[in-house]
């Protein structure tokens, strides 16, 4: 499938080199607004580039867009995208607000086209085989969720020497004006939803805690850099999860159930090992048992250094949308599962100091698991 590429900042060099894997996917070309860096990007890279969105749009060539801008570009690129008849596949959120995500969702429909947004984690083995032992009822019912999404007190990071492999910076002013949950929280709620069904409330309290990020450039917004929130899903389990820049890195996964605890290290990591700890009894107390390893299932298993969103399969959700499309079957990560997830994340990012329980109000079709993970 023909894809093109909007946008060539940060992010766009990990969905490069991931596209690797997946010979079926060729970029026929890239743009971005700031004519020097589509230069560089297209001649780093080796790939054609486009003069400008315009012309990407109007190219028949082109079947499906990489939407990779920023988050507060996504709804626009998206909707002219979409308009021009391309299927999209957009970097999270789908939109930055939740009228905009919907009013995506319902052209990409009435058009026939897919849509689809990262995170794609839920494809990755670790993802896929935490489902398996949960339908597997390796730990009982599930009942509780706790799910971390720290990445340590960035702001106090040498941020300024972060650069992607062709040399482009980390985009810090972007990164705090959007804030740490619409860029980060997606990582554990694409899961949920797959894993335990539709949410149906979302209880969240957001704040600014370091309102200094010594940036370079004063920030138009000042995002929440911490959020914490408590999702009931119609299955009855909830799940809380906090999502922060300030606190120690921590990424981990526990999912309690009436037989033990399912647990893993880092959902960035996507063979990140799973276990199970299982409770056992001395006399009226109840102890834990030793974590045993429970096998991870999936194509991929070759060996990883453990942290750094680099090791993330970014393409995974590109060839899930492109195989979709081909096959005309439902997209693991289409449009009303990526509505529901931004639902949630605009909930929890949004919810300030004093928000009350937020009712949901999107829904999905049931999520296949992937067919090596059945």
């Amino acid at each position: 499938m023909n894809i093109a590429i909007v946008g060539c900042g940060f992010v766009a060099d990990y969905y490069v080199a991931t596209l690797a894997a997946y010979p079926d996917l060729k970029v026929v070309g890239v743009f971005d607004r700031d004519p020097a860096r589509t230069d560089h990007f297209a001649r780093f890279h080796g790939l054609p580039r486009f003069d400008s969105l315009d012309a990407l749009l109007s190219d028949d060539r082109v079947e499906l867009v990489l939407n990779l801008t920023n988050p507060g570009s996504h709804y626009e690129v998206s909707r002219a995208a979409l308009s021009a008849g391309k299927h999209v596949y957009s970097e999270k959120p789908l939109a930055m607000e939740t009228d905009q995500a919907r009013e995506l969702v319902d052209l990409a429909e009435a058009r026939g086209l897919q849509l689809a947004s990262a995170p794609c984690g839920l494809l990755g083995e670790t993802a896929q085989t935490v489902w398996k032992a949960l339908r597997e009822g390796r730990i009982g019912t599930p009942r509780l969720v706790y799910a971390e999404m720290d990445d340590g007190m960035v702001p106090r990071m040498a941020y300024r020497s972060w650069k992607s492999a062709s040399g482009i910076p980390w985009p810090a002013k972007d990164e705090f004006e959007v804030g740490c949950t619409f860029e980060h929280a997606g990582y554990y709620l694409t899961w949920f939803p797959a894993f335990f069904g539709p949410a149906r409330t979302v209880t969240a309290f957001s704040a600014t805690l370091l309102p200094d990020k010594q940036t370079d450039e004063p920030l138009d917004v000042n995002a929440p850099d911490f959020s914490v929130a408590c999702v009931a899903f119609e299955s009855g389990v909830v799940a809380r999860l906090t999502c922060s820049i300030v606190a120690p890195h921590d990424h981990s996964l526990r999912i309690v159930g009436d037989d033990g605890v399912l647990s893993t290290r880092d959902c960035w990591y996507y063979r990140s090992p799973v276990r199970i700890q299982r409770p056992f009894r001395i006399r009226r107390r109840t102890l834990m048992s030793p974590k045993m390893r429970y096998p991870l299932v999936g194509p991929n298993m070759g060996r990883y250094k453990y942290r750094g969103s680099q090791q993330m399969d970014f393409a995974r959700g590109v060839a899930e949308t492109a195989e979709a499309i081909a096959h005309g079957r439902p997209n693991r990560v289409g449009a009303r599962y990526g509505l529901h997830v931004n639902e949630m994340v605009v909930a929890i990012s949004k919810a300030g100091a004093d928000s009350s329980a937020y009712e949901m109000t999107t829904t999905f079709d049931p999520v296949a698991p992937m067919p090596w993970a059945e």
